[in-house]
């Protein structure tokens, strides 16, 4: 009987013909392993001639599997391929991603480094084809944007509470179960709360590298992230709590800001006497001025040029308000309608 590969890497596909090829490429040129790597690419059904493509590819040194997807839905993409797959070790990958060249070794490494944690990661850089979409993703790798999510801004290893493109042991899906087939977005968190939850840990390594080339504009941005806000309410009804505090920080500042503009407009219609015992104008100022101090020190510190300073804010400003009106849209559907996700919502926005 032949050995097990060293890892089985599942890639979830859809029409994605620009860009699978180069992910191949990246996970091809793998170096250090002591084994061979398994790759098992989950295709929803592309007609783009992403199909032939895959057909056609014979790579050295991977035991490249093509598996049919016929829901077209990506966490059941997930879990046919973590099914399907012969390693102990499981990378789920995107196919818009590529792998730095000893990503695989350093995720074995930092398994064997760290047998409390049933999954790992690292940084993964967004890589962007236009200047709009490069100050896009500059925010998106700012504190500021995206809050303590250090896959996304680097930092010290340690234990976090989320990875993207994580790397797991097998056993810990036997343990929790797959990726949740009901979510558009947010799966690969829920699943790492889940495991957080049954006692595991998740290490953070930032030499563990990877590039996602991101198709960005401002209005793609706000949709994934009113998404994100939105599928992070149904993650809370589901395991009724607050799986992290940083996602309430958004929805309190949309909160704040339409409460104090809505009464900053109340006291426009009171008698003039009656207007200087009405703070909502002052506070709305204040709460305008913090966020625009933040925002811009946060330009500043990373060293973001000045040509670039104003779409790096909007992006901010989108990313801050876009996730808090789908965290409240996601109150009002979820938590006080008590509805089920409707189809709209279900669409996904990339």
């Amino acid at each position: 009987m032949s050995e097990p590969p060293c890892a089985s890497v599942v890639i979830p596909c859809l029409n994605e013909v620009r860009h699978i090829g180069p992910c191949l490429d990246a996970l091809e040129g793998q170096t250090g392993l002591s084994g061979r790597l398994e790759v098992l690419v989950v295709d929803g059904g592309s007609d783009d001639g992403t199909r032939e493509l895959l057909n056609s590819r014979h790579p050295e040194g991977l035991d490249l599997r093509v598996m049919d997807n016929p829901l077209r839905i990506t966490p059941v993409a997930m879990n046919l391929g973590i099914q399907a797959a012969l390693s102990d070790v499981i990378v789920i990958l995107g196919a818009h991603a590529e792998v730095a060249t000893d990503f695989i070794r350093r995720n074995l490494d930092a398994l064997k480094a760290h047998p409390e944690s049933g999954c790992v990661g690292g940084v993964v850089e967004q890589v962007h084809g236009d200047e709009r979409s490069r100050r896009i993703g500059l925010a998106m790798s700012s504190p500021f944007g995206v809050g303590d999510a250090r896959f996304r801004t680097g930092g010290l290893a340690g234990h976090v509470d989320t990875v993207a493109f994580g790397a797991y042991r097998k056993s810990v899906f036997g343990e929790v179960g797959g990726l949740d087939e009901a979510l558009v977005r947010n799966q690969d968190d829920e699943l790492n709360y889940r495991l957080t939850e049954s006692g595991w840990r998740i290490w953070f390594d930032s030499r563990i590298r990877s590039v996602y080339h991101a198709r960005s504009s401002y209005g793609k941005l706000f949709r994934q992230y009113r998404q994100y806000g939105y599928w992070k309410v149904f993650v809370n009804r589901k395991h009724r709590t607050v799986t992290t505090w940083r996602q309430l920080a958004p929805a309190a500042f949309l909160l704040v800001l339409v409460a104090l503009t809505v009464g900053a407009l109340v006291d426009l219609g009171l008698p003039e006497a009656d207007r200087w015992t009405n703070l909502a104008a002052p506070a709305l100022a204040t709460v305008l001025g913090t966020w625009m101090l933040g925002a811009i020190g946060s330009v500043i510190l990373s060293g973001v040029g000045w040509r670039d300073a104003i779409g790096v804010m909007r992006a901010f400003l989108i990313l801050h308000v876009a996730y808090g009106w789908g965290y409240w849209q996601g109150v009002l559907d979820f938590l006080m309608l008590r509805r089920s996700p409707s189809a709209e919502s279900k669409r996904l926005t990339r």
